[in-house]
């Protein structure tokens, strides 16, 4: 069985809460003593935490970098209690950024989205223009909504005709509480995703935590392939561009972010760019390839600070 950091190596762990606009955010350091420049990781959802990235921590201890990541404003240790989707869109969680980076004093960082945290990073990049950052990993994330949701509904046609006539039902009727569809979707998250299922996974994928579920249908809305939240018109592909720092892509061959996304994302980057497709993953490359992505991670971050 594979070992990975979260499941109990010593590591020096530093973890707290910044003051946020009324609430509080959740952040998490490891190995904070390391000199390299920090790794700031912005997790996926809208809605997920920062647990999965823990696999990563090791990281800090193989490159002598400090590895930064916190639970986004809505989810985990910094969720809030009661309903307020007027919290739940890019401008309060670029804020949460913005203030996370000033307050932890942040002022050189390289920067990884993936999935969600991706699509922040790329807005963060070429809405505000950040001092600082060093470099970008963008991993398993889009720059367009409407391919996401075609490309998704591409691989829904991959599942068997029952499950596919849920989803179709469910999209018709705006009714994704039935039985038939949470099994579909549950089929189509086992395929794209990550095997929820299964007995192996490490400690920091399975531990009890707080989803954010309301801020992922908010922002996102009721599944991964179906975006009518208020991000349903995140179309970024033509700002790419303006991206002015070396880039990372990372995917699976059998991700969601399919390879046609992310062919697309890398011929608009104009700056120095390099992206891995790994044969072996879905969704959680980071995770079904561990020690290959950490490796390519590495040797980009070292070309870069």
């Amino acid at each position: 069985m594979v070992e990975y950091p979260c499941e109990g190596q010593d590591m020096n762990i530093k973890d707290g809460y910044i003051d946020f606009e009324g609430h509080q955010t959740y952040y998490r350091i490891a190995s904070p003593e390391k000199k390299k420049t920090p790794l700031l990781i912005l997790h996926g959802g809208p809605g997920s935490t920062h647990n999965s990235y823990e696999l990563l921590d090791n990281m800090s201890e193989l490159d002598d970098r400090p590895i930064v990541t916190y639970d986004q404003l809505g989810c985990g240790l910094s969720s809030v209690e009661g309903s307020h989707p007027e919290l739940w869109n890019k401008d309060v969680w670029i804020r949460e950024l913005i203030n996370l980076r000033k307050k932890l004093n942040l002022k050189s960082i390289h920067l990884m989205g993936h999935s969600w945290g991706g699509m922040l990073a790329i807005i963060y990049l070429t809405d505000y223009y950040p001092e600082g950052v060093k470099s970008v990993n963008l991993s398993s994330t889009l720059s367009s909504a409407s391919l996401w949701a075609q490309e998704t509904h591409r691989l829904v046609k991959y599942l068997d005709s029952v499950d596919q006539k849920a989803i179709e039902i469910a999209e018709k009727t705006n009714n994704f509480s039935s039985l038939e569809f949470q099994i579909a979707n549950d089929h189509y998250m086992n395929l794209y995703v990550a095997d929820s299922h299964d007995p192996n996974r490490p400690s920091c994928l399975t531990r009890p935590k707080v989803p954010g579920t309301e801020s992922y249908k908010v922002a996102w809305g009721p599944c991964e392939y179906t975006p009518l939240g208020n991000l349903h018109d995140y179309e970024y592909t033509d700002k790419l561009r303006n991206i002015t720092v070396p880039v990372l892509f990372c995917s699976g061959a059998n991700d969601e972010s399919t390879p046609l996304q992310n062919k697309i994302m890398f011929e608009h980057v104009r700056t120095e760019k390099k992206w891995v497709l790994f044969a072996h993953s879905r969704h959680m490359t980071y995770y079904e390839e561990n020690a290959l992505y950490e490796k390519e991670l590495i040797t980009f971050l070292d070309a870069h600070d």
